[in-house]
């Protein structure tokens, strides 16, 4: 484990690049060290952060007062490979999300293949139930590792225990902060079909009847780079935290009233419809469609901050931004959804440093609110 350094910049440490210093940092490179350092931490009455790839992370200007401990942690372990049954892989929560996909892939093992070029660390997954492209880690996370904070107890839950749901977990409501997840094991499939479900993904595969874990790969990360959402220095769209705002999912009434929100406010062209999705018994909308039909196109921005000229749910660091100013600006784009549709989107990432009047910035400021 690194000796802890004083003063660092989280900005440094997150994708947004935003966030100001860090009361205590220290870095730790195995299982036993995160574990020490976090129950170090816990015995001294300190606050603590873990902060993987800092991907899915909003760290106000004044930092936080506290342990911030960087998870470095590495090692994949192949527990098994049935052709039959599955190939079951344990990773250390340290271990980089991509290159981990890659090796999946490479392996021509099925699951992780739609989930290319997401940037963050494996350990980070479960908490976030991190999909995309018509896939998620739901599908393929065996058993969790962790160990609970409260007694020092190694523990190990299974799928179920997770309790995953769209972008959801244990992890995020009623066991934020109980455990530290050191390792993760999936259940990948040797031999097995790429996840063609998304219908961006198969248009852009059209013609190919039988494509490749590795051409699912590539065009996954294609349609990713099309958007910049790739970690790429030389993209005027680099710095984000990715989707901001999650697409929200309505029962039936609360559609209905979306819907007539929507014809209401004439932002329909002639025999279009408002993008829509089955999601069980619910209903998913596009939290992008709602954002640029509310008047906040692709491009749009205040000085150092904006949307990305690429994707309309990156909010995006144009350079010297502040934590408040991207607090600022999301809360503009979250109000003029709800003035006009009436649904208050929630925020993607996780916001860390910052006071309750600022937190309660993400709050409707008045008016009816569909929560989903």
């Amino acid at each position: 484990m690194s000796a802890p350094s004083v003063a660092r910049s989280l900005s440094e440490l997150t994708t947004l690049r935003v966030g100001g210093p860090a009361a205590r940092l220290v870095t730790a490179s195995s299982a036993d060290e995160l574990v020490e350092a976090v129950a170090s931490a816990d015995a001294a009455g300190e606050q603590v952060l873990l902060i993987g790839g800092g991907s899915n992370l909003l760290i106000g200007d004044q930092g936080f007062d506290g342990t911030v401990i960087q998870v470095a942690s590495r090692g994949v372990v192949t527990e098994s490979v049935d052709f039959c049954g599955g190939a079951e892989v344990t990773v250390q929560a340290g271990e980089p999300w991509d290159p981990f996909v890659a090796r999946a892939v490479q392996n021509g093992w099925s699951g992780l293949e739609a989930l290319s070029g997401i940037p963050g660390s494996c350990g980070a997954t479960p908490i976030q139930n991190v999909g995309a492209y018509g896939q998620e880690v739901a599908e393929t996370i065996m058993r969790v590792r962790a160990v609970e904070r409260a007694t020092g107890a190694a523990v190990t839950l299974d799928g179920a225990r997770c309790g995953f749901g769209y972008r959801d977990s244990v992890f995020k409501r009623e066991d934020a902060g109980r455990f530290v997840i050191v390792a993760v094991r999936f259940a990948l499939r040797p031999g097995g079909s790429p996840s063609l479900r998304y219908a961006e993904l198969a248009k852009a595969l059209a013609g190919r009847a039988s494509p490749s874990l590795a051409e699912v790969r590539e065009t996954v990360i294609a349609l990713r780079r099309g958007k910049s959402m790739v970690l790429d220095p030389s993209d005027e769209n680099g710095h984000s935290a990715g989707s901001f705002f999650m697409n929200p999912t309505l029962d039936a009434a609360a559609f209905a009233e979306v819907r007539a929100r929507v014809a209401a406010a004439g932002v329909l062209g002639p025999g279009e419809q408002m993008p829509r999705y089955p999601a069980g018994a619910r209903v998913k909308l596009s939290a992008a469609w709602l954002i640029e039909r509310a008047g906040f196109r692709k491009g749009t921005h205040e000085g150092a901050v904006g949307i990305s000229t690429r994707h309309s749910l990156a909010i995006v660091n144009r350079g010297g931004a502040t934590a408040a100013e991207v607090v600022a600006f999301a809360r503009r784009v979250r109000e003029g959804v709800l003035a006009r549709f009436g649904i208050a989107l929630t925020p993607e990432p996780v916001m860390v440093g910052f006071t309750a009047e600022e937190i309660a910035a993400f709050e409707p400021s008045g008016g009816s609110s569909i929560r989903p």
